[in-house]
């Protein structure tokens, strides 16, 4: 597949998801400016525990990564039934991240919540959890979003992040977030489909995880955006990959890089997300590890994240792991789009009610 025929990429991707990632810098943006509209829950809060599945749970995962160091009170993404049995009485904010509002589980802690008597809030487009939210009349902050949930991250992130700001959990974000969006957009302009592949790092990097396992080891903040490369491989380019967290990577994974050596060496790329951000350890780690992976003679490369702040390395590395994750569906000649795998498995399960 050439990756610079823009007419077979329109061809392949009907319903435009190219769209969806070209637009991200702006969809972060409003979902932000969204947030400083939306009622907030009122309370003293002792910890927040965010309920959410798939694209989701992605944006909390974010969210709990980028304020480690910046939040007082724990922050726990819950991607299960129920709730953790710490979650109970009004000092736990309880937010339940549903994308379509119908999300099976997230519905599920939503209710035990309730029985809990936690402070709650929805993030949806509406649906179920809409509806439960307003009989309680309980804060619902509804977005816009008819596309994919992958696809909208800006906005299952920047909601969050808005909240927290706003309920003072972190300090202000307004420059920061500015920041990133910026960065994303200068970033960006080497990405672009029309790009050729030449002067595209997406485009090329794509190429080398052409028929191979794909892993996706990161650090620190850019520990959930390794998922997220993980999981846009999967969705989107309908091919295998996992992701490694560092440092916990090197108490286990790193024994695992020697047999079958056959299949390893040629069938397999690694990427190291890194960012000017990094612990000094972990980047000393990144550097070691790949080192070891390159003496067995496995496939390596890396990504260095963009922008002045974490913020905006996190984003930047995110960005281009859904680009690079599109060109390689496009390689594939598969539709970026449709999941239909998922979709079966959702019918299975109601029909099993």
């Amino acid at each position: 597949m050439n990756l610079d025929d823009l007419t077979q990429m329109k061809q392949l991707d009907p319903q435009d998801m190219l769209a969806e990632i070209d637009n991200l810098p702006d969809q972060l943006a409003s979902a932000w400016a969204l947030g400083q509209t939306c009622a907030l829950p009122q309370g003293q809060f002792a910890r927040v525990v965010i309920s959410g599945m798939g694209g989701s749970a992605i944006g909390a995962d974010l969210l709990a990564a980028y304020t480690a160091d910046l939040c007082p009170i724990p922050v726990i993404v819950h991607r299960d039934y129920g709730i953790p049995a710490f979650a109970k009485g009004p000092a736990t904010l309880f937010i339940a991240s549903s994308h379509s509002g119908n999300t099976e589980e997230t519905l599920n802690a939503f209710e035990h919540a309730r029985q809990a008597g936690c402070t709650i809030m929805a993030v949806c487009t509406g649906g179920k959890l809409a509806q439960k939210a307003a009989e309680l009349d309980l804060p619902i902050w509804k977005f816009s979003h008819a596309g994919q949930p992958r696809a909208a991250v800006g906005f299952s992130f920047g909601l969050l992040l808005a909240a927290f700001a706003r309920l003072g959990l972190i300090p202000a974000q307004d420059e920061a977030l500015a920041g990133a969006v910026a960065a994303m957009k200068e970033q960006q302009n080497a990405l672009k489909a029309e790009i050729p592949a030449a002067q595209n790092p997406a485009k090329r990097y794509a190429g080398q995880l052409v028929g191979r396992w794909v892993t996706v080891f990161g650090a620190g903040a850019l520990a959930p955006v390794a998922r997220r490369w993980k999981g846009q491989v999967n969705e989107l380019a309908k091919a295998p990959a996992n992701f490694e967290f560092l440092p916990e990577a090197d108490h286990n994974c790193l024994a695992g890089i020697i047999h079958p050596h056959e299949l390893l060496s040629a069938k397999t790329m690694t990427m190291f997300l890194r960012a000017p951000s990094d612990h000094p350890r972990n980047a000393l780690r990144a550097d070691i590890t790949r080192q070891t992976f390159m003496l067995e003679g496995l496939n390596t490369d890396y990504f260095m994240a963009r922008g002045d702040t974490p913020l905006a390395h996190i984003w930047t590395t995110l960005h281009f792991g859904d680009y690079l994750s599109y060109y390689l569906a496009i390689a594939y000649q598969v539709d970026p789009t449709p999941v239909d795998a998922l979709v079966g498995l959702k019918a299975a399960l109601a029909g099993q009610k």
